[in-house]
């Protein structure tokens, strides 16, 4: 096979993803589960019979057969493509509720040109225009800015131009949505960003239901323990003396028979009948048939069980029950007496007291309705300026049933902060972004404004922060062949743009800022995660804004791994390997220095290799395939072998953190905090590692990778601190992997030995061993089985 064949996926994985979809729905109980699975394997249905029938290309840019790369595809896991647009569909409400008003010789052959042509004519026009200048526009997918910008163009006498985009969507408008939804409420602009709507809220809140657990523990409450109690009460009146309890020995433990039951003191009951005991004790069995239902009182061998069911077989008196039946009532008495006190004891009473307060309090879901009451007060499609007034407790009369002052849960505010308008780093501060990825969710909410800002005319600039953000949620192709991702200004109506855009010293200072502001949070936030790649991505974006050309690099899954790399993989390898030079990191990975051979692809005046149109860096490749050789040469796996390879790119490249480092000029700003950002990161490892193994053998591995990274991270700010520093952070971790269990600590104990190895000056053999192979380096990926596993 020739360098120049276009690789495309395999259908295996659509058929496994398709296998475990149907299974899922097949063995749910959960009606909403369900559903979800089943689109999901309607999802891969589509993508298998595309692939087989020609009309998808999983890999390529372009997977969908006569479609433009600008059209926003429906995407399922792993990249694959399903063939459908995500701007066309049934139509939604407000599509809907527009058909329904317009007059019946609209032109048009589909609903959906129909709706097209209609915002292209004067009605039409003046209300996008109107909408575009008033900010009133909710754009959730980048097709939907299309004829706003077509408003905006004709409105500013930019007719040329419009009737070229108009053009370019022509062949379209009868299948897809070029228009948005129109509000009422202008959309707020600023610096604060959100995780999700408040109608995503709202929706979270609605699907709650009653916790099955929770409401059989409160009908054990309200109804059944006053039944248990009378039933107590019922039995004591049967008996002769004493109420039977469980005897202590001369220690006051209990005492017990030689069988190791305990031992059971006083009267016995059966021994009288007051009068009425037979009328009551068919009241309370109608009671129990009346109260019917689980409780935690059913388990055959409960006290609870024993009395009841030998009231049942005792009519008045004893006669229908043996000497075996009244031992066995009189044990349960003692226990019951024992455990909780006698019926209408001070102790009894006030644990039946304090069991009422809890089955009185409201549900998760009551109070869930509360919040979705006082959320109606605030825009669908906006966020929450303050959770306070939201998650305060509960008003007066807000809700039938549900008393005032009761405080809302704190699972049920997590779920209302996620709608909270606010600076990035306050939600991390509050728990709502909780890694890097969810970061790069909400980073294009601020890159938007930062895209947009050469853009003079305030309208137009709302606009295009829409498109931009509505872009960056598209979510990213499977592609082989080193294709790249369709970029923003691939979109005719942001081309169209793109003269009235103006950048200037101005906008590439704030783009700095806010990428030298993300790239802080992200290090500073969560430092022993690799950056994820919709965060390198949006750096990218940002670089672009700010005239930087700094060589990013992405996280590339080994099972697509086309077996080379593109030339800005060697520019940072050897730009790393200038900032690291004798460093920590250097010495563990044993880093070539920046004269690498390897590193001359990053020369301009070098001579380019071409792939597939573009042009890699084999001699790159070469190192990597030969430093990978650590990581083992058995095994029949090529995704492990392609890993190891991919590992020594991440740890030659250090993943970005050096050319961000460098380039932002952050050294002494990240100086400052490494020490504490490393402790973190090797903290992170020795509470991970040190848990029980999961059970499932791919989660262990995912979490050696995940370790190794962590420490490959520690190792980079590590290297930022003076000696003193990094020694008194290496020896914290030695000692917090000798506090946890010994077994662990023990097999985990080459991996803190190879780090103080090279922190006293010492080097790894070739294997990557030293002192006799009690110290390691620890890799992620092992083609042979990975050493850390084999003793787990």
């Amino acid at each position: 096979m020739s360098e120049e064949t276009k690789y495309t996926a395999n259908a295996g994985y659509a058929l496994g993803r398709l296998e475990r979809a149907l299974a899922v729905a097949a063995a749910s109980d959960d009606p909403a589960l369900r559903e979800r699975a089943e689109a999901r394997a309607d999802a891969w249905r589509a993508v298998l019979a595309g692939m087989a029938d020609g009309s998808l290309t999983i890999g390529a840019r372009t997977p969908v057969a006569d479609t433009p790369a600008w059209v926003t595809l429906e995407v399922v896991h792993g990249g694959f493509a399903t063939g459908r647009y995500l701007a066309e569909g049934p139509l939604v409400e407000h599509e809907a509720q527009l058909l329904a008003q317009l007059p019946a010789d609209a032109p048009g052959e589909s609903p959906r040109e129909r709706l097209n042509l209609w915002y292209l004519g004067d009605v039409g026009h003046e209300a996008l225009t109107s909408a575009v200048a008033q900010r009133r526009l909710d754009v959730t997918l980048p097709e939907e800015g299309a004829l706003p910008v077509v408003a905006w163009l004709i409105e500013h006498g930019h007719e040329g131009a419009a009737l070229e985009l108009i053009a370019a969507l022509r062949p379209l408008m009868h299948r897809l949505r070029f228009y948005p939804r129109l509000v009422s409420i202008p959309r707020p602009g600023g610096a604060s960003v959100r995780l999700s709507t408040v109608s995503a809220v709202a929706e979270a809140l609605r699907a709650r239901r009653p916790n099955p657990r929770v409401v059989a523990m409160n009908a054990t409450l309200q109804r059944w323990n006053p039944l248990y109690d009378r039933l107590v009460a019922l039995w004591l009146e049967t008996v002769e003396g004493e109420a039977p309890h469980l005897a202590l020995d001369a220690r006051g433990q209990l005492a017990r028979q030689r069988s190791g039951q305990p031992i059971v003191a006083g009267g016995w009951p059966c021994q009288r009948w007051p009068a009425d005991w037979g009328s009551r004790r068919d009241r309370w069995l109608a009671d129990a048939r009346e109260a019917r239902g689980s409780s935690r009182h059913d388990h055959p061998k409960s006290n609870f069980a024993c009395l009841q069911a030998a009231l049942e077989r005792c009519p008045k008196d004893s006669a229908a029950l043996s000497g075996r039946d009244v031992a066995a009532i009189r044990r349960a008495l003692a226990k019951s007496i024992a455990r909780h006190g006698a019926p209408g004891s001070p102790r009894r009473e006030a644990l039946r007291a304090e069991q009422a307060a809890i089955a009185a309090r409201p549900l998760h879901v009551e109070l869930a309705a509360v919040l979705l009451a006082r959320l109606a007060a605030y825009p669908d499609d906006g966020g929450l300026p303050a959770v306070e007034p939201v998650a305060a407790p509960t008003g007066e009369g807000e809700r039938a049933g549900v008393p005032a002052g009761v405080a809302i849960p704190p699972g049920l505010i997590k779920k209302v902060t996620r709608a909270l308008e606010a600076p990035i780093d306050e939600l991390v501060e509050r728990g709502v972004i909780r890694s890097s990825e969810v970061i790069a969710i909400v980073l294009p909410q601020i890159t938007a404004q930062v895209a947009a800002a050469g853009i003079e005319e305030p309208a137009l600039r709302g606009l295009y922060e829409q498109i931009y953000a509505a872009f960056r949620r598209r979510r990213s192709l499977l592609l082989l062949n080193l294709e790249h991702q369709v970029r923003l200004d691939e979109l005719p109506w942001i081309a169209a743009l793109a003269p009235l855009r103006s950048d200037d010293l101005g906008t590439h200072e704030a783009a700095r800022q806010t990428l030298e502001q993300a790239t802080v949070l992200a290090l500073s936030s969560f430092p022993q995660t690799i950056l994820p790649n919709p965060f390198v991505r949006e750096l990218g974006a940002l670089c672009e804004r700010a005239a930087l050309s700094l060589p990013l690099v992405e996280e590339v899954a080994a099972d697509i791994f086309m077996g080379t790399f593109t030339s800005k993989w060697p520019r940072a390898a050897k730009r790393a390997a200038q900032l690291l030079e004798g460093s920590l990191y250097a010495r563990y990975y044993d880093l070539p220095g920046p004269d690498h051979a390897a590193y001359r692809e990053a020369s301009a005046a070098a001579p380019k290799r071409r792939r597939w149109g573009r042009a890699v860096a084999d001699d790159f490749a070469a190192l990597c395939r030969e430093r990978a050789a650590e990581a083992g040469t058995g095994g029949r796996s090529f995704v492990a072998a392609n890993g190891a390879i991919l590992e020594q790119s991440q740890i030659l490249t250090t993943h970005n953190l050096a050319i961000l480092v460098d380039g932002l000029e952050l050294r002494e700003r990240i100086a400052g905090v490494a020490p504490e950002l490393a402790a973190r990161a090797l903290r992170w490892i020795v509470a991970r590692q040190s848990q029980p193994p999961a059970s499932h053998f791919k989660a262990r591995l995912q979490l050696v990778k995940n370790s190794a990274y962590a420490l490959r991270q520690a190792l980079f700010f590590l290297s930022l601190c003076d000696e003193r520093s990094a020694a008194q952070v290496v020896y914290g971790f030695q000692a917090d992997v000798q506090a946890r269990d010994p077994a662990w600590a023990r097999r985990f104990a080459p991996v803190v030995a190879g780090v103080q190895l090279i922190l006293e000056g010492d080097r790894f053999d070739e294997r990557g061993r030293g002192r006799g192979g009690a110290a390691r380096r620890l890799l992620g990926w092992a083609t042979d089985g990975h050493w850390l596993l084999r003793d787990a």
